[in-house]
């Protein structure tokens, strides 16, 4: 038995503040019309739809009570669709879509839609709480600190620049403007609309094209403080790496991960479901993983589930197309390509989340989405798709082209 991808959708994302066009589109709703999407592009009946598994980091408030569940109800799927939320923090719409391929290749399901949803503007980041960072006992023995810490920490350890983070940026501005300027997310891209059916927002709205070396050199570290000062993150993350001499901290807004509301849903199927309603699969999953890595530096994950994952697939580097790694910050994919040995032309080429931005439980399913419209585009043949995760862990899959 294979899990094979008919179909992914995305909304566009945007601007995660009060004066986004989405802040007044509640998650739910946001959920409801990628679930929708799914549906009448392929013309299937729900009842033939075993899950629907959603994504979501921050479960709580509007977002929280199983969204999945409620996202299915109020999509008018067939009452007997069950749904389930999941959080593995920054991975979790790619972890949705894994989950979804394993109860494929088990023959638990025929067809599950997976992906994510977050709306960042309603519900803020971290709004869930938790241990981790809460609980002194939990920290302390973990050298907790904020991601931002961990990614200037890496460009420390890496030999990352300021300047070299500021340039991956200003190209990942280009490159978005250049896939929305060309149609390559036109396949994908379902306009959101309001309660009458009025289009809000139909384009990535937090693209700043006109991004250049020197607009970037004119932003503050935004992690030094607290860094350097109160609570004094450098100190622990020092005690951690007691070889560096200090934490160059290098990363800001315009080279860090946009907040933005969003959602996506990828509809994962069997063969025998794919010929019950005559559509043909536009990729076979060939892998899936996740891995843990070091908690404090917590974004070096992807290059151990990419060694991961291509060994279970039996691949090598040089049998994969094209890479996706989602841009949480500049410094995580710098480290990245170093360790692969990648050169910039094959990873994330139509840009990433520090143009475009990061709705968290959603980001997942929207880069492999990304991925899938450029194998087609590009007439590659694989891709492999990775996210660094909070607490230290990444996620990945492998997809080919069909």
């Amino acid at each position: 038995m294979e899990a094979y991808v008919y179909d992914a959708v995305r909304t566009p994302r945007g601007k995660g503040k009060a004066d986004g066009s989405l802040h007044e589109i509640t998650p739910i709703q946001l959920a409801t019309q990628v679930l929708e999407g799914i549906r009448d592009r392929n013309a299937i009946d729900t009842a033939d739809v075993d899950d629907v598994i959603l994504g979501c980091v921050a479960p709580v408030g509007e977002q929280g009570a199983d969204i999945a569940r409620v996202a299915v109800l109020n999509a008018d799927y067939d009452q007997t669709v069950p749904g389930v939320q999941i959080n593995r923090f920054c991975a979790s719409g790619l972890e949705a879509v894994n989950m979804a391929a394993g109860k494929i290749v088990s023959g638990e399901a025929g067809f599950v839609v997976a992906g994510g949803v977050e709306s960042m503007s309603r519900v803020p980041m971290a709004s869930d709480g938790g241990a981790w960072a809460m609980d002194p006992a939990v920290a302390y023995k973990t050298y907790f600190a904020p991601q931002g810490i961990g990614a200037d920490v890496i460009a420390t350890k890496f030999g990352f620049s300021r300047d070299d983070v500021d340039a991956y940026s200003v190209e990942s501005q280009r490159r978005a403007k250049m896939a929305w300027d060309e149609g390559r997310f036109a396949r994908s891209i379902l306009p959101v609309k309001d309660v009458i059916g009025r289009v809000v927002l139909d384009h990535d709205e937090h693209m700043r094209p006109d991004a250049t070396m020197q607009s970037l050199a004119a932003l503050k570290p935004s992690f030094a403080a607290l860094g350097e000062e109160m609570p004094g993150f450098d100190a622990v993350a020092l005690l951690r790496y007691p070889e560096l001499e200090k934490v160059n901290h290098v990363h800001h807004a315009g080279n860090s991960s946009g907040i933005v509301d969003g959602a996506a849903a990828v509809l994962v199927g069997s063969k025998a479901m794919g010929e019950k309603y005559g559509l043909k699969p536009r990729a076979r999953i060939r892998a899936a993983a996740s891995i843990g890595s070091e908690p404090l530096i917590m974004l070096t994950g992807p290059e151990f589930v990419a060694g991961k994952l291509l060994k279970r697939a039996g691949m090598s580097e040089a049998d994969i197309d094209l890479w996706e790694l989602n841009e949480a910050f500049a410094a995580v994919v710098l480290r990245y390509m170093q360790a692969m040995k990648l050169d910039h032309s094959q990873i994330n080429v139509n840009g990433g989340a520090i143009a475009m931005g990061h709705p968290l439980g959603a980001t997942g399913a929207m880069v492999l989405g990304t991925a899938l419209d450029e194998l087609e585009r590009s007439g590659k043949g694989t891709a492999l798709v990775n996210l660094c995760v909070g607490a230290g862990m990444g996620t990945g899959t492998i997809i080919e082209r069909l």
